[in-house]
């Protein structure tokens, strides 16, 4: 599974970074890398959450991020 970061700058200079592929997945950070750093914990505990509950193929899974 790849999933795809888009970030983009607000107006009081922080960053929002968001999870394209998981809806309502995004977090906030001073520099471009904290948001990035945080979204990515936050897409991996959904990740890890669905998992748990049956809502994705069970087995292995591999994860990586791709930034834009």
């Amino acid at each position: 599974m790849e999933l795809t970061i888009e970030f983009e700058r607000e107006e009081d200079d922080r960053w929002i970074a968001e999870v394209i592929d998981l809806p309502g997945v995004m977090a906030y950070g001073a520099t471009r890398e904290e948001a990035a750093a945080q979204v990515q914990a936050l897409a991996l505990r959904v990740i890890a959450d669905r998992q748990e509950h049956g809502e994705s193929a069970p087995g292995m899974l591999q994860v990586s991020f791709n930034r834009r």
